[in-house]
């Protein structure tokens, strides 16, 4: 009898041993225990991050791979209501470089509350989003340990795929709301190293978003990583040293506000309004927004000088160029310099059959952002694939027949952009820019040396933001302000 009780209690054992938890499951035991455990993380129902850091320049540094320009945080505050499914970011930033808006310290308050995402100006003024950025900041409220966990341990959700990932362990997760991502934890302390989930990019296509955390410290019995940083694709975009966090703090009233609430969200991308000047025989600038192109006229086609961006704003200047003169095909258009606002509109130009005219340090770049997938938010070249046809600009580039010259000269020394490029126009004396002129007076100099060594003759700027003016007006802004270093 008692050998026969032994033998029971051992084939029990054996079945215990065969019906262990699932790898996937294991694995999020683990972290819960590592975090502070489950009923601790489930009674959770805010988070108060406080602290500073910097964030990245993303798509607009001095060439397509540079990483050096950043924005300073000081007053990082983030408020997170698990319960409200809302959350608000407040920080002041100032740049470490040459910037549009000055460098100032420029206060930044964005939000989420459910479906409506929003930000608030200085004025106190809140402006709804598009419902894309809305996705977008609800998936950011993902990128944090506790609310990574939380989503796995809710009725609902789909915990799969575990595997290795070096010294991590990785598995997917996709949230009882149909968030995918993914969570790697470390696999001695079993602490969330990374949660990774996948965006669109209008230049870059479909993008990891990769958030990591470091430097865990106990927060009433909580583990909380001091250290979080953020890259998208291959560049990082924030990195911040959390010095206050509360569990269950006060965070204030979440809800959106009222003006945000009440407003209807923004487009994705505008309509494009397309205000057709011509500002010299065969010559037009296409304006009308922002962001403004201009069609030059030769004998037997016509090329386009920016497509800048989104496919938006783009296919519609493409499609105005080509009705200004329906005879003549558009068969170029020149790229001033990476920088994505100036850039967006490539792929668009690509699936249109246009050569890409750029200085020689954009080539890797567009390569790459032509052979990048878009499945997330298919754009045009998706939909209509075609291959890069790409020539590039060392110094100089004249682009000529019987009836007009075009030169295209790199702009050397712009404190802007490495890769720029100005095109001038020497039957018309205009000279064609973006970005360095009209109100930026610290690259009006650059800009006016670049033309003097040039030994260019030019009577108009044409700027590619801002209204034509005269020359007189660039000689004007360059001048050394008085008490200036």
């Amino acid at each position: 009898m008692m050998l026969r009780r032994t033998w029971a209690i051992a084939m029990l054992g054996a079945l215990s041993a065969c019906t262990s938890a699932p790898p996937e499951q294991q694995l999020v035991t683990d972290v819960v225990a590592a975090l502070g455990g489950r009923d601790k993380l489930l009674a959770i129902k805010t988070l108060v991050l406080e602290g500073q850091g910097t964030t990245g320049n993303l798509g607009q540094d001095m060439t397509p791979e540079a990483t050096g320009q950043s924005f300073g945080l000081t007053g990082y505050r983030r408020l997170i209501s698990f319960a409200a499914n809302a959350a608000r970011t407040e920080q002041t930033r100032t740049p470490n470089f040459a910037y549009f808006q000055g460098l100032a310290p420029q206060r930044l308050v964005s939000g989420v509350d459910g479906d409506i995402g929003y930000n608030v100006a200085a004025s106190g003024a809140a402006a709804r989003v598009s419902d894309q950025a809305t996705r977008d900041r609800r998936v950011e409220l993902y990128h944090h340990p506790i609310a990574i966990i939380r989503a796995a341990l809710e009725p609902g959700a789909d915990v799969t795929n575990a595997h290795d990932a070096g010294r991590e362990r990785a598995v997917d997760i996709k949230t009882a709301s149909g968030v995918t991502l993914t969570l790697a934890v470390d696999v001695t302390t079993h602490l969330p190293t990374r949660v990774v989930s996948m965006a669109d990019n209008v230049n870059l296509g479909d993008v990891a978003i990769e958030t990591s955390f470091a430097d865990y410290k106990d927060v009433t019995g909580i583990k909380l990583p001091t250290r979080i940083t953020t890259k998208t694709d291959r560049w990082t975009t924030a990195d911040l040293t959390l010095t206050q966090q509360a569990v269950d703090g006060e965070t204030g009233d979440l809800a959106a506000p009222a003006d945000a609430s009440a407003s209807r969200p923004l487009a994705t991308f505008p309509a494009a309004v397309i205000d057709d000047q011509e500002i010299a025989k065969g010559v037009w600038l296409l304006a009308g927004q922002s962001h403004h192109s201009v069609v030059v006229e030769f004998a037997d086609h016509l090329t386009l000088v920016e497509a800048p961006q989104h496919d938006t704003r783009t296919l519609a200047v493409i499609e105005k160029a080509r009705a200004l003169r329906p005879g003549k095909p558009l068969t170029e258009v020149v790229n001033t310099h990476h920088h994505f606002d100036h850039s967006g509109g490539i792929r668009a130009a690509v699936s249109e059959g246009l050569t890409v005219i750029t200085h020689k340090g954009n080539a890797e770049f567009f390569e790459d952002i032509v052979k990048r997938a878009h499945t997330i938010s298919p754009d045009a070249l998706a939909r209509k694939p075609q291959a890069l046809k790409i020539k590039t600009v060392d110094d100089t580039l004249e682009l000529k027949d019987t009836t007009r010259t075009l030169r295209l000269f790199h702009v050397m020394g712009s404190p802007h952009a490495s890769t720029m490029l100005m095109a001038y126009l020497p039957q018309e004396n205009m000279l064609i820019e973006v970005d360095v002129f009209r109100g930026i007076a610290s690259f009006a100099a650059n800009l006016l040396e670049n033309v003097t060594t040039r030994g260019l003759a030019v009577t108009q700027i044409i700027p590619l933001h801002g209204t034509p003016a005269p020359f007189s007006e660039l000689q004007q802004a360059a001048r050394p302000v008085a008490g200036a270093n």
